[in-house]
């Protein structure tokens, strides 16, 4: 399969992802007594101050034949449930934890990545002090580590914790996160939800590009002692997560996902595509199409996609592998009919200087690829939220309520 790379943007929010392979063994630095929370300005997507989540996020899809049909997804007005979503590491800042501001690879991976939920939930997106990619490639290239882990991780619990006590009234809450931001999530579920009474409040968790254990063909144990893998369309308080990569080039030894050296575990993978439709429904960001591609195929399609998602229905699957190389989400290419005009690379290898790094799969795409799916999932769980809000007495929670 011909490989390309996507912008240089979202190469760097997936290269930044080997940080959930270092350790956190930092001096912990004192965090400021105020809460900065209480600003909109420290928020990227909240009610009232979510121009990020406001916008449509329609998505085209192309047909084989190259015909186009674009299908409108405009955010909920009145959502009964919350989504809450730590986006992985992007900031360009030259130190080693970025500033409590917006950029615009923040803005950028908001919109490509969280945004869409909006649809189907209230959406919240705080800004945290992330370790930043010049920390990365100190660590990677061996200049040094500038960068304090446990500032990006008290930012997000502050975040948590101000979102628990003035926003939340005992909603139902949907956690997102991707790499550095699924990594901050599955540790903020260990101390102050996994067996504990907030866990009620859980509708689900969805933490790909991190490797979240359990144990050999158990769905609950290892990272999580109370809270199971989902693997039920209406199941509830449940973890997804997973790592994709292609079928043909699987976790090689050297992969930073899908592989665990803890005795007895494996990295969970739980196939969106099982809870939702079957069909992989993917939501590729439009500007991100051509990559370094110059295939007439990508190029007609960029020349003709006006929304800000694309996709191709029937060009693809997955499912859950576990076998020698790892747990993995394996993506296979589908039979083409004849005449299919439509590109057959698709995108989300890491390619550095032209090399495709086989270690990092297809991590770049983990949540867009099935994006539709998992908004499909807690959209689901949302509209089950609010017909049993209708049907419960007055004065009652949407977490008391839940089916």
């Amino acid at each position: 399969m011909t490989s390309f790379a996507l912008r240089a943007c979202l190469q760097a929010t997936a290269l930044a992802t080997l940080l959930a392979c270092c350790t956190l063994a930092q001096a912990a630095q004192e965090v400021p007594t105020a809460d900065p929370y209480q600003n909109d300005d420290a928020w990227l997507c909240r009610p009232g101050h979510e121009e990020l989540c406001r916008a449509p996020s329609d998505v085209t899809r192309v047909a084989a034949d190259g015909a186009l049909a674009v299908d409108s997804h405009a955010p909920a007005q009145l959502a009964p449930i919350d989504c809450f979503y730590v986006y992985p590491t992007v900031s360009r800042d030259p130190h080693g934890n970025a500033p409590l501001a917006a950029g615009p690879a923040e803005r950028r991976v908001v919109a490509a990545q969280f945004a869409p939920f909006a649809a189907v939930c209230r959406a919240y997106a705080p800004l945290y002090r992330q370790l930043t990619l010049a920390n990365l490639e100190g660590r990677l290239t061996g200049r040094g580590d500038d960068g304090n882990p446990e500032l990006a991780y008290r930012d997000v619990l502050t975040a948590w914790q101000h979102y628990l006590q003035h926003d939340n009234h005992g909603r139902g809450v949907v956690l997102i996160g991707h790499s550095q931001g699924a990594r901050i999530l599955a540790r903020l579920m260990q101390e102050t939800l996994d067996g504990k009474p907030e866990q009620s409040l859980l509708v689900a968790a969805i933490i790909p590009g991190y490797g979240v254990e359990v144990p050999k063909g158990k769905d609950i144990g290892g990272t999580f002692q109370h809270i199971p893998l989902c693997s039920k369309t209406d199941q509830m308080g449940c973890v997804i997560s997973y790592a994709t990569f292609r079928a043909e080039t699987p976790p090689p030894p050297s992969a930073h996902f899908g592989r665990t050296q803890t005795e007895g575990m494996e990295v969970a993978c739980v196939d969106p595509t099982t809870l939702t439709t079957g069909a992989l429904d993917m939501r590729l960001p439009t500007e991100h199409m051509a990559g370094d591609s110059t295939s007439a195929a990508w190029a007609t399609l960029a020349a003709s996609v006006k929304t800000p998602f694309y996709a191709l229905p029937g060009v693809a699957s997955v499912q859950c592998v576990h076998d020698a190389h790892g747990s993995y989400l394996a993506l296979s290419n589908l039979p083409r009919a004849t005449g299919d005009i439509r590109p057959t690379d698709l995108p989300g290898d890491v390619v550095v200087r032209g090399n495709v790094l086989y270690s990092w799969g297809l991590h770049p795409v983990d949540i867009n690829l099935l994006l539709g799916n998992l908004i499909d999932f807690v959209g689901r769980h949302s509209r089950a939220a609010d017909a049993v809000a209708h049907a419960a007495p007055a004065g009652t929670t949407s977490a008391q309520a839940r089916p």
